[in-house]
């Protein structure tokens, strides 16, 4: 797999050109069963429409095909790092973009708030979106956890979403979920992967005991699910590997987190794409490669609601020009994966992908589409080649070979 192992010794470090990447998470579709087309062929996307029928398009795989990719590996392979080989458990990315205390050594673990009946199975695994204020104030309840010999920090992430990490000896992150993927049925019991991880599933699920009994009075949220145990993530960074002094603005905490764990720059940011876009003017002269991440498109694939991903896809459509008014040499519009709204959840399809610069070969795609950019010149490629591709267009990747 084309990936930043085969970049490193070619990247034209002197270059002085710009590169904007636009990761619309959950970006692919698939066609609506009454009107045969899907949300970014429902949609009204004029000034993405113009930069696809004058670049080049295509598609991207983030695992290969038929594997369904979750949100850390697809952004590391955008990244173009082998998402085979840099696994990093979500909780880790979570912890990185809250900027908890989160060292070598420790484990942490992505939370989702969720709702259980008297029987305890699982009635929504989201507890109802509640809100960031409502996981702060459960948060804050979960601080009276108290495990022996290991330290428990508990943050609020968006919404239903929130971190723990765990500080202590013989800590792995060889763990399973406890999230079940559906309703109706009891949450998984945590799996360690081998010996070494036993006794992280003896103190994960002490937290969970202590959970439940904390959380048994609260209304939708009365327990958790745990997801993605991660180490402390160490990656090669993106100055060493492509040369590129680069900013990752995402409003979501775990997107900072995995633009920080590659060596991107990180401030935080309202989720709003006027706050992204003011932090993306204010800093773009200070950098070569700017990462801005949109996540509510992801949210409504999630929660079945087509239209609204209809509505957030031409909202974002709306802030192109304001994007392009800075002239970035390179612009890429992509996703991480796709989350079809008639599947609520992330799937395998190949996402649509934009590449505009003064090299790129208009071809034959009119649409920014998953039909549109089937049309297009570049085919569907791993997502880990992608970067390859944008350096080049960017003038950053000098000749291989004599």
């Amino acid at each position: 797999m084309i990936s930043s192992e085969y970049t490193r010794e070619l990247c034209a470090r002197d270059a002085q050109t710009k590169i904007l990447m636009l990761v619309i998470d959950g970006l692919g579709g698939l066609p609506h069963p009454e009107s045969g087309r899907s949300e970014l062929e429902t949609a009204n996307l004029p000034n993405l429409d113009r930069l696809a029928a004058a670049g080049s398009c295509g598609l991207i795989s983030p695992l290969g095909g038929g594997f369904t990719p979750g949100s850390g590996p697809a952004h590391l392979a955008l990244f173009g790092y082998d998402p085979w080989k840099s696994e990093i458990g979500r909780g880790a990315l979570s912890a990185l973009g809250l900027g908890v205390d989160f060292r070598p050594g420790d484990v942490a673990s992505r939370l989702n708030f969720c709702t259980v009946d008297s029987a305890g199975n699982v009635t929504d695994r989201r507890a109802g979106r509640i809100p960031t204020e409502k996981g702060r104030a459960l948060c804050d309840l979960l601080s009276a956890v108290d495990i022996p010999d290991v330290e428990v920090s508990v943050a609020a992430e968006m919404e239903y979403r929130a971190g723990v990490v765990f500080r202590g000896e013989g800590l792995s992150d060889g763990v399973g979920d406890s999230d079940p993927q559906g309703t109706g049925i009891p949450p998984r019991p945590l799996v360690a992967h081998g010996p070494e991880s036993q006794r992280m599933v003896e103190v994960a699920n002490e937290f969970l005991a202590q959970t439940r009994e904390i959380l048994a009075d609260q209304s939708p949220a009365n327990m958790v699910l745990m997801r993605g145990f991660g180490r402390y993530p160490e990656l090669a960074q993106f100055d060493d590997v492509y040369g590129l002094r680069a900013l990752g603005i995402a409003g979501y905490p775990m997107y900072r987190g995995v633009a920080g764990a590659v060596g991107m720059d990180t401030v935080e940011v309202n989720w709003d794409m006027d706050s992204e876009c003011a932090l993306y003017e204010e800093r773009f002269a200070d950098y070569d490669f700017v990462y801005m991440h949109v996540k509510k498109t992801d949210s409504a694939g999630e929660d079945g609601d087509f239209d609204r991903k209809v509505t957030l896809l031409e909202e974002v459509d709306s802030y192109v020009p304001r994007l392009l008014a800075l002239k970035p040499d390179v612009v890429v519009v992509t996703g991480d994966h796709s989350t079809p709204s008639i599947m609520r959840s992330h799937s395998w399809h190949p996402v649509p992908t934009l590449v505009h610069s003064a090299f790129s070969l208009a071809d034959g795609a009119q649409h920014f589409s998953e039909r549109g950019c089937q049309l297009g010149s570049l085919g569907v490629m791993p997502s880990s080649a992608l970067m390859s591709y944008v350096l080049a267009h960017a003038q950053r990747l000098d000749k291989f070979g004599a």
